[in-house]
């Protein structure tokens, strides 16, 4: 199961256009150092009923689980039309993705970020987190059942409950248009999604998502959400459709540019291997180590040691990573010092650690 590295992008904000600035404004009553800055290793907060308060402003980052959830399950545990269906969205680029190109909102993929920042607000019998994107959900508290059979919705149905510092969230209903994630798995309505979500601190939330489908995975899995609070700032609003006029025009497949590959030798391929640091162009906080690694004569990239998938030279210096460019730059010693990744959007840069 192959991810492609501008998926990977796009899921950590890297490939989005950014036309706004982020409002800066003090974040009231948030525990500080001496020097005014947000301390985020303070304890964690609590609710007036003494359970620990999840409310504020808060980042995502589900690093290579967000173009490929199920990363760590085993070719046999996926369907096969499930994994041919993942293959044939891949390679038509994404063009068919609902909560990206048609504007749709995003479904259970919302909980790996895909809404971008999120804003929680916790009252004792409802919890309710606003995204981005203008959609949101409800998370009832107040001890009724997760119904068996809710009418289907993006956002799906959820309740929540908690069992010591941990808020146990369970969600169904969701629609089986939706994806699991940017690279395109898809899922039946008997998904059933089970978050883990506790605050060690006051900077961070832990959480756990376990994702259950036996009509489409033999077995549940689970992947961990890198959660970090967002202080000094504001969400501004995104609205995917608004003057969007780039859907129609879309043309080409994944596969288009292996017509084009030249061979590179082995030892030009080996200057390239390395870690480098991409920092997301909407929010300057956000980091993500995109690792390049040689086996045999091919490059193959991955994020956090997840899913590694070859990318195809173009040149000695510029490689296809579907959707976009990755290419090498070097100092006037030869040593490869960053890599850019040229998309429509504009060129990402990433340093080499």
């Amino acid at each position: 199961m192959k991810t492609s590295l501008s998926i990977l992008l796009v899921v950590c904000g890297f490939a989005a256009p950014l036309q706004a600035q982020w409002i800066k404004e003090p974040t009231r009553g948030i525990p500080r150092t001496a020097d005014g800055k947000p301390n985020l290793s303070a304890p964690a907060p609590k609710a007036a009923d003494g359970k620990p308060d999840l409310s504020g402003l808060w980042r995502t980052d589900s690093g290579a689980y967000g173009g490929n959830l199920v990363a760590d399950l085993k070719p046999a545990e996926v369907q096969p039309w499930a994994d041919e269906l993942y293959k044939q969205r891949m390679e038509n680029l994404g063009k068919d993705d609902p909560g990206t190109f048609k504007c749709l909102p995003q479904g259970p993929r919302v909980t790996l970020g895909a809404g971008g920042w999120a804003k929680i607000i916790q009252t004792p019998l409802l919890v309710v987190i606003l995204y981005e994107n203008l959609s949101y959900r409800q998370i009832f508290m107040d001890g009724r059942a997760l119904p068996t059979e809710p009418h289907p919705s993006f956002m799906g149905y959820s309740v929540g409950r908690w069992e010591g510092d941990t808020l146990v969230v369970e969600s169904r209903g969701f629609k089986d248009t939706t994806w699991l994630d940017f690279g395109g798995h898809p899922h039946t309505e008997d998904l059933r999604v089970v978050e883990r979500i506790r605050r060690p601190d006051f900077g961070r939330l832990d959480v756990q998502v376990t994702f259950e489908d036996p009509k489409v995975y033999s077995r549940s899995w689970t992947v961990p959400i890198k959660v970090d609070f967002v202080a000094d700032s504001e969400m501004l609003e995104y609205v995917c459709n608004e003057n969007e006029r780039d859907y129609a025009h879309l043309v080409g497949k994944a596969s288009d540019d292996k017509k084009n590959a030249v061979k590179v030798a082995r030892e030009v391929l080996a200057k390239y291997v390395g870690a480098y640091e991409f920092r997301s162009t909407e929010d300057p906080n956000l980091l993500t180590l995109v690792n390049v690694t040689l086996k045999g004569d091919e490059l193959f990239v991955d994020v956090g040691g997840k899913d590694p998938q070859a990318i195809i030279p173009l040149s000695n210096t510029t490689f296809s990573a579907v959707g976009g460019r990755l290419e090498f730059v070097a100092d006037d010693k030869g040593v490869v010092t960053h890599a850019l990744f040229r998309a429509v959007e504009g060129d990402i840069k990433a340093v080499r650690k």
